[in-house]
């Protein structure tokens, strides 16, 4: 409450609500305050001085400049790489700690100034002794009780939330912040961050077929830590610079469908995505023989999909792109993402109302924002469930978005995704589905095969007729006699019956 009184948050706030008493409270709350600066450089530094998470969350909305006005957009994105940074000395002395050595020991040569600070570190540039250039991650001091914190105050305002609101209940809003806490945390540790950046290096080798799509830098090994994380230096030109991409001769329109495919890529084929994808952590390559090729940076928040999840969303999207809303209705029904008893044409009639408004526009005429909206509207009618799992997903689609927006306003996002997507299914259904779930189980096969003559055999060596399987045969024994002295006695009496009728009929 303080850092929002000391940036006139209030007052951006206020200023918005038309009614006559506002305008007299406002007079009031500025008396004897200076409110200047622009609106969107008090948000920027409100961000700063409530922390990482908060920065983040700023970094997030910089790209979605279909809801929030342009001044605003322009000042938050100076927050992905205009965060203060930490004295080089700090820096100096966490690599020596991390480490075991001093930088000037370690490296050939060492940039004193970080060349980008963020939320959680700060970059410095460096060569090795045999002549590489590298970038030294540097972890913040002191960052986890920051974190702690302002995760102590987001769990307690999601609690709230659900306590007095129906749709925090829907939403799990205590489950995406545990979520996000363990992301958060795993941010704390350069590592995991290095592993994240090997794996996906490893997914986009330069010798495999997807090496001409994105470039992830090498992992020095023997220059990492907990704290610290040294990889290959990159170049290239932030995704956001159209003007200096367009100047390199870069082809945005291809830039902005490899970014579709990159992202589809690694959503089904790896279940394993890159998911803080906003412009301070996205490149364009501009040397020559790499020209026009993603840079991927920054690895501490990576998102990962189970087989049921990828399944579940490529039939979605699918159906989606061939306006099946009767498909899309019944997945979200089995899924049990909708209760059971929906109704199945109701939910398809509104999620048709939400989505048909938007096929066969160019991206810069579709909002996604707007989208999430009606589709939020008609979830809550419907009692749907968020699920957590997928909350990077979603944050990693609203990136692609606005990146793809700047790119290329006439990408058809649709008609970008849907032939993937296809090839993708054709590939878990089928022949071509069988033999490759064949190849893929062959090496347990191989494994298991010898020991079913034995298995067999012990199987039908065993007696036959356990203790428990004699009881069972008795108490089905008794019942079947039952049952027929029961059928007996009843056939009597239907005999019985019958003959008096006949002799009556008779007289």
């Amino acid at each position: 409450m303080a850092i929002m009184f000391r940036y006139g948050l209030d007052d951006l706030v206020l200023s918005n609500i038309r009614h006559p008493w506002t305008a007299r409270g406002l007079r009031i709350m500025r008396f004897g305050r200076k409110l200047d600066a622009p609106r969107g450089e008090r948000l920027r530094l409100a961000l700063e001085s409530l922390g990482p998470i908060f920065v983040k969350f700023g970094q997030v909305m910089s790209t979605r400049r279909d809801l929030i006005p342009a001044d605003i957009a322009d000042e938050l994105a100076r927050l992905q790489d205009r965060v203060p940074p930490f004295p080089s000395a700090v820096a100096i002395a966490s690599i020596e700690k991390g480490l075991g050595r001093h930088p000037d020991q370690l490296f050939a040569s060492f940039e004193r100034e970080p060349v980008a600070s963020a939320s959680i570190a700060q970059v410095h540039f460096a060569v090795l002794h045999d002549g590489r250039h590298v970038a030294v991650k540097v972890l913040r001091p002191n960052m986890r009780p920051i974190i702690d914190n302002d995760m102590r105050l987001m769990r307690a305002l999601a609690r709230m939330i659900e306590r007095v609101s129906p749709d925090g209940k829907r939403l799990k809003l205590t489950e995406v912040v545990a979520e996000f806490d363990t992301y958060l945390h795993d941010e704390l540790d350069l590592l995991r961050e290095a592993a994240n950046c090997s794996q996906l290096r490893r997914n986009f080798s330069p010798e495999g077929p997807r090496g001409d799509l994105l470039i992830v830098p090498e992992v020095m090994w023997d220059y990492c830590s907990a704290s610290i994380f040294t990889m290959e230096r990159m170049y290239g030109i932030p995704v956001n610079h159209v003007g200096r991409l367009r100047e390199a001769g870069v082809d945005l329109p291809k830039l902005a469908r490899d970014g579709v495919e990159i992202f589809f890529t690694q959503m089904f084929a790896d279940g394993f995505f890159h998911a803080d994808m906003h412009p301070g952590n996205i490149y364009v390559s501009d040397r020559p023989e790499s020209l026009g090729r993603y840079i991927a940076l920054d690895f501490g928040i990576v998102g990962s999909l189970s087989e049921f999840d990828k399944n579940y969303l490529a039939q979605n999207f699918l159906a989606f792109f061939r306006r099946d809303y009767r498909r899309v209705a019944q997945l979200h029904i089995e899924s049990g993402w909708a209760p059971p008893e929906t109704r199945e044409e109701e939910l398809e009639g509104a999620i048709r109302a939400c989505c048909e408004p938007y096929f066969d526009r160019p991206l810069s005429e579709i909002s996604l924002g707007q989208v999430l909206l009606r589709l939020f509207q008609t979830s809550r009618r419907f009692n749907v469930e968020i699920q957590p799992q997928l909350v990077l997903l979603q944050k990693t689609l609203l990136n692609i978005e606005g990146l793809g927006r700047e790119l290329d306003p006439k990408l058809d996002l649709w008609k970008t995704a849907k032939p993937y997507l296809e090839n993708w299914m054709q590939e878990r259904v089928g022949f071509k589905a069988l033999r490759n779930g064949l190849k893929r189980e062959a090496e347990q096969w191989a494994q298991m095969l010898p020991e079913f003559p034995r298995l067999l055999h012990a199987r039908l060596a065993e007696p036959l007729h356990s203790e428990a399987l004699r009881l069972e045969m008795v108490r089905l024994r008794q019942t079947q006699q039952h049952g027929n002295r029961l059928l007996a006695a009843l056939t009597g009496v239907v005999a019985t019956a019958v003959a008096v009728a006949l002799w009556a009929l008779s007289r």
